[in-house]
């Protein structure tokens, strides 16, 4: 992870929660791209929401490692019990959702985020997330591991406000609402990396946890099973596991 070149475009810069917003806010970002913000984001006072499925057991120990507090619960599995403790964080931390996990379908956003930032008055920030050719785990999600010395990039957007204590159709045209955007902006970020080109505004990012920047993101490599990390140099991921 330390070898990628990471830029960035914020919609609006003060909601980088590096920076200490003023309020929490809730982060929306596919599952293909998780292990991104886990390298980036750590120690930036966040909550994120994994499943209790034992694919994600290594993936939590990581995320402790990097700085995250973590709440375990599946759409099967614990479902309100997470909920509930998502809420009484997001009063003090910000609030990180992969809203197509754990188990999709792929790019199809689940209720839960815009049901907390209805009940909790938390704005939802979308962040679009892309890598060049990188390589794709045959899983639900196409899981993407970024290829050494490429390119990887963000655009996070605005602060998007979910009104009060809405109804079931309510909360499900603004599901359909933030999925668009989180789509496009992934899409967009998905060019972008392809085509290596500057943007103007855009930033260098670097990782904010000290276990990522001393561990050069190594650790990061086990949250996809069956990959692992033969330190120092070799991430060796199973063939026959992957679309090239």
């Amino acid at each position: 992870m330390s070898t990628l070149q990471y830029r960035a475009l914020f919609y609006d810069p003060s909601v980088d929660p590096k920076l200490g917003c003023d309020r929490p806010c809730i982060y929306v970002f596919w599952h293909e791209y998780i292990l991104i913000p886990l390298y980036l984001r750590g120690n930036c006072n966040l909550a994120m929401l994994l499943s209790r499925h034992r694919d994600a057991d290594i993936l939590t120990r990581v995320a402790f490692h990097m700085g995250f507090d973590c709440v375990r619960g599946s759409t099967n599995r614990g479902a309100a019990a997470a909920l509930l403790e998502m809420a009484r964080l997001g009063q003090r931390m910000h609030l990180t959702i992969t809203p197509d996990g754990p188990r999709g379908p792929r790019r199809k956003m689940a209720v839960g985020a815009v049901y907390l930032a209805s009940r909790l008055g938390l704005p939802i920030v979308p962040l679009g997330l892309g890598a060049d050719r990188p390589w794709r785990v045959k899983s639900w999600d196409r899981h993407a591991i970024p290829r050494p010395f490429s390119q990887v990039r963000g655009i996070m957007g605005p602060p998007i406000t979910i009104a009060p204590d809405l109804d079931r159709d309510q909360l499900e045209l603004s599901r359909q609402r933030v999925e668009q955007f989180l789509t496009d902006l992934t899409i967009e970020a998905e060019d972008w990396a392809a085509s290596g080109a500057r943007r103007p505004g855009e930033v260098s990012i670097r990782p904010e946890s000290r276990s990522a920047q001393f561990s050069g993101g190594l650790a990061l490599a086990s949250e996809v099973i069956p990959i692992h990390a033969r330190p120092p140099y070799t991430l060796v991921v199973p063939k026959d596991r992957l679309i090239a």
